[in-house]
């Protein structure tokens, strides 16, 4: 890994945490976390847990600061420790991701030297195995043009569990929706980000690790993914694109029970949806056609 430890002077990096009920899986990720040579501080915002993982964090890791929300506030947990901390920068995990040694201090000097890089996607290897994750391959071959000296390829997306936000970007655009739960939370995100004039980028020696538990599928979780992107589509894109991307999508995933469950999902969200909704500029909007042009078929 390229990048030296902080050794010396406030940490640059810390690390955001939203958990719920994996008190277990929590405890070993926060393991690997403290042993970092980039010392990273780090901030627990528990969704409610009733299996005791507030206590349990607290007694076993003094070091880490632990939010008792009493809700689940879904990925909108990561606001909460997000303000917690008073690092520049801060990286996101998961109770079952965790960074290499070197990528905090690494990704923190890519984000010094690129003040309008608001976001960097580290590339995630997944499992025991260290596969390469999917959507880390697909940023690594963005369509999107870079800027010239950009810090990586231009992207419009990431995975929550290996993402470095400047702190400055993500309060302006105001952070995760709680509304979106967890699952495709990350659009409406980059897309504010993009749409603030800040730079997001792939930056594939910044390495994150990702072990999801029974392969990451979870109950209703492909329902909550599909409204969650018809979701995202009706914020911020014209209604045409709005039109065709929610066709799209439900073609896509074709008719299983999951698909009828998204879509009435995302209709009782109309409401706040219409009353929120905000168009993208032009130049994000096309960089947005350009990657459904992109995607797999």
């Amino acid at each position: 890994m390229g990048g030296a430890a902080d050794t010396a002077g406030p940490p640059r990096v810390g690390v955001a945490i939203a958990t719920r009920e994996r008190r277990e899986a929590l405890e070993g990720v926060l393991e690997r976390l403290l042993a970092l040579p980039d010392r990273p501080p780090v901030v627990v915002a528990d969704n409610g847990s009733a299996d005791g993982t507030p206590a349990a964090i607290r007694a076993s890791f003094p070091q880490v600061e632990v939010l008792e929300l009493g809700e689940n506030r879904g990925a909108g947990a990561r606001n909460a420790a997000v303000a917690a901390l008073a690092t520049p920068y801060v990286a996101f995990s998961d109770d079952d991701s965790w960074w290499a040694p070197g990528a905090l201090s690494r990704a923190a000097d890519v984000l010094a030297a690129h003040p309008r890089l608001g976001l960097l996607a580290a590339r995630i290897l997944v499992g025991p195995q260290e596969d390469l994750d999917p959507v880390c391959a697909q940023m690594a071959r963005s369509p999107l043009p870079a800027a010239r000296g950009a810090a990586g390829p231009a992207v419009l997306g990431f995975v929550a569990c290996g993402a470095v936000v400047r702190r400055e970007a993500f309060e302006q655009v105001g952070g995760f929706d709680a509304r979106y739960g967890i699952g495709g939370e990350e659009t409406p995100l980059a897309v504010d980000l993009a749409a603030a004039g800040w730079e997001l980028a792939y930056v594939d020696s910044v390495v994150a690790h990702h072990h999801p538990a029974g392969g990451g599928n979870r109950p209703g979780r492909r329902a909550a993914m599909l409204r969650n992107e018809m979701w995202s589509a009706w914020l911020r894109r014209p209604a045409r694109a709005a039109v065709r991307r929610t066709a799209g999508l439900i073609a896509r995933n074709g008719p299983r029970p999951h698909t009828a469950a998204g879509v009435a999902q995302a209709v009782r969200g109309a409401a706040w949806v219409a009353r929120e909704r905000r168009v993208v500029p032009a130049h994000v909007e096309r960089a947005l056609r350009a990657l459904e042009r992109a995607e797999p078929s």
